[in-house]
């Protein structure tokens, strides 16, 4: 792959949760959630991104989200279940997109806010039309997620780097 392979990075919050007596880890989705994250999974489709690997947070919540969301998809990517979403910062979730294998082009990332917005914030060096003020306005709502595009090698990573094309909630 040459450093000018175009690439897509997906960022998908978790469906709506439901509150629990147990810990913040294990919180399941509620039936909202149950709903939405199906519709989030043929928004995916519909956006005709074949998806080489997706990164999803162990807790219970994204999990589910994700187990939802893929059977929407055409394809089913190799999925790896990564704790250290859980909670990550901006700087831990740019490293993990930094260890991304340059055979992948596409890759979706499953996880929690405030990460999954400081991260499509962050990257978007450009943007389509409204996207980004779009994005900033709405807060990232549960089982939005975001399409941000840049070309070269996952090691390159940093902030403004991207353009963020795409940006959908299931609640506009």
């Amino acid at each position: 792959m040459s450093v000018d392979t175009p690439r897509s990075i997906v960022l998908l919050r978790h469906a709506k949760a439901d509150w629990n007596d147990g810990s913040d880890h294990e919180r399941p989705l509620a039936d909202r959630g149950r709903t939405d994250a199906p519709v989030a999974g043929r928004k995916l489709s519909d956006s005709g991104i074949a998806f080489d690997l997706a990164l999803c947070s162990t807790a219970a919540r994204t999990r589910e989200t994700w187990k939802l969301a893929v059977h929407e998809l055409p394809v089913r990517p190799r999925t790896v279940y990564e704790e250290r979403m859980y909670e990550a910062s901006l700087g831990e979730l740019i490293a993990l997109v930094n260890e991304t294998p340059d055979t992948v082009n596409n890759l979706l990332l499953i996880g929690h806010n405030p990460g999954m917005h400081a991260l499509a914030d962050a990257l978007a060096g450009e943007s389509e039309g409204d996207v980004l003020p779009r994005m900033n306005r709405s807060g990232f709502p549960t089982s939005a997620f975001a399409v941000v595009t840049f070309n070269g090698s996952w090691k390159s990573v940093e902030h403004g780097v991207g353009r963020l094309v795409d940006f959908w909630t299931p609640h506009a």
